[in-house]
């Protein structure tokens, strides 16, 4: 395959020199549940070096030497994400082989690339890693450019802290991933592909490592796969430490060497992307569904879920509730049954609230968890699916010191391109950090705080100020008289 020069732009990651093994979580999911270990987030929010997940919210606040697996169950009429993860995995090609793994490419070959992008697109399946934007129709784009020369790109770089789906599906499920893949290059015409995997997740490079070799053993990779006339081979770029990678096109922009800012679009990745060349990204739970999607059929996945929201999704559940772990789930449960049947509850004082899709999505109090667990439904309800991880917040943590924190993140992790992302951001960070030793806050400062979400939202590039700017405005909504109190007299 053809490739740029790759290393960072250093000044930009803040991981490039780092040994993750010595490392402890900063993250959202760690910093809700500082409370339950207090020496280890004490050693994790002085450390010099900003890790904000390692995957680990299900034990937080977590270090990196944590070792335990979570509760992983299936949910759902049909087990599709987890199909494999729910009985240990399948991290050899014979164990993946024996449970139906590379069917649905045997299947695919049969085909032509045109009717396997119909059945994706009939199926319904959206993005499951931020905006749930249809994923046939990022195929079809892709398969209906011309030229030689495409890309497939697998988005591994899961940075939303609370979120651990990703992790699993890589280190005990690393086969579905490479057949997904190579299905999409079939169905896309493209000839190589690309597994951008966060640095914060080291097993994951040794698994997917050792995958790639017995697939290209067995000649599922590389030439003339299955004796077919396709030819398909994949490599893994570690990323070097930056949320923002998550976004399709600063990701690429780092696969090429380049420092990884947003791109302004039009072009989208499937006209230029890679190299220029036309590329499909998608995230590895939305590739985790293709195999199951191909082998049993479009209808059979379409059935499952609820108005425009088909299929199921798996929710990671954060260390404040009494069973978290990994769950899926079809589209259409309430909000209260995963986190209060699923999850069972807050083991640590009362709730106040969850955030759903990341650290950039809205907050939701405990009177709006009958929402449905929907695209638009949340979306309506200020907040998102993204990648599904949900983070329960408890009394032992002040909604002020919530935000604050959430603005630290977004901070330390804004590309610098949008001046409202990078500017307004240290900005209200810098102003509630002046509050949160008890003392008011002046009240010409809520006019700046009450600016910023509009600000955010209309002119960032990408779903990092966008999605700031949905938080603020969540809180702003659901938690006005919390803020009220910061300002003036308390």
């Amino acid at each position: 395959m053809s490739r740029g020069d790759h290393r960072p732009v250093q000044s930009f990651y803040h991981l490039a020199d780092v040994a993750i093994d010595d490392q402890s979580c900063q993250g959202i999911a760690c910093f809700v549940a500082r409370h339950l270990h207090a020496a280890r987030w004490t050693a994790a929010s002085t450390s010099p070096t900003r890790v904000y997940c390692l995957g680990k919210c299900y034990m937080a606040p977590a270090a990196a030497t944590d070792e335990a697996r979570p509760r992983i169950e299936n949910h759902a009429s049909q087990a599709i994400v987890l199909e494999r993860l729910v009985d240990g995995g399948a991290t050899t090609l014979v164990s993946y082989t024996a449970r139906g793994g590379y069917a649905a490419l045997e299947a695919a070959l049969r085909q032509s690339p045109s009717n396997v992008v119909g059945v994706v697109e009939r199926s319904e399946l959206r993005g499951r890693g931020g905006a749930g934007f249809p994923t046939g129709r990022k195929w079809r784009a892709v398969a209906a450019q011309p030229g030689p020369l495409k890309y497939v790109v697998a988005n591994a770089d899961e940075g939303d802290p609370g979120a651990y789906i990703d992790r699993f599906i890589l280190e005990e499920d690393p086969f579905c991933l490479l057949e997904a893949m190579t299905i999409a290059g079939f169905a896309t015409g493209a000839g190589g592909g690309y597994i951008y995997l966060r640095k914060e997740y080291p097993k994951a490079r040794t698994v997917l490592t050792k995958a790639l070799d017995e697939a290209r053993g067995a000649g599922l990779l590389g030439d003339r796969i299955l004796r077919s006339s396709f030819s398909f081979d994949v490599e893994i770029i570690v990323g070097q430490g930056s949320y923002v990678c998550g976004e399709e096109t600063a990701l690429l922009n780092s696969i090429e060497g380049r420092r990884p800012e947003v791109r302004s679009r039009p072009p989208y990745p499937a006209d230029a992307g890679l190299f220029g060349r036309p590329t499909l990204v998608n995230n590895v739970e939305t590739l985790a569904s293709i195999p199951w999607i191909i082998r049993h059929g479009a209808d059979a996945y379409r059935g499952l879920g609820f108005s425009r929201s088909r299929g199921t999704k798996a929710v990671s559940l954060n260390s404040l509730v009494r069973r978290p772990g990994l769950y899926e789930v079809e589209f259409g449960v309430p909000v209260r049954h995963i986190v209060e049947q699923l999850g069972g509850g807050l083991a640590t004082g009362a709730i106040r609230g969850v955030i759903i899709g990341g650290p950039l999505a809205g907050m939701l109090p405990p009177e709006r968890f009958d929402t449905p667990f929907g695209f638009e439904e949340l979306r309506a309800a200020g907040a998102a699916v993204g990648h599904g991880g949900v983070v329960a917040v408890d009394e032992h943590t002040s909604l002020l010191e919530l935000v604050h924190h959430v603005f630290r993140f977004a901070a330390d992790e804004s590309c610098g391109k949008c001046t409202p992302c990078r500017v307004g951001s240290a900005m209200v960070e810098r102003m509630l950090e002046a509050g949160l030793d008890g003392k008011p806050l002046p009240a010409g400062a809520r006019r700046e705080f009450d600016g910023i979400a509009p600000a955010l939202r209309q002119t960032s590039l990408c779903g990092h100020g966008i999605g700031l700017g949905e938080f603020t405005e969540s809180v702003l909504r659901y938690y006005g008289k919390d803020v009220a109190s910061w300002f003036g007299s308390r």
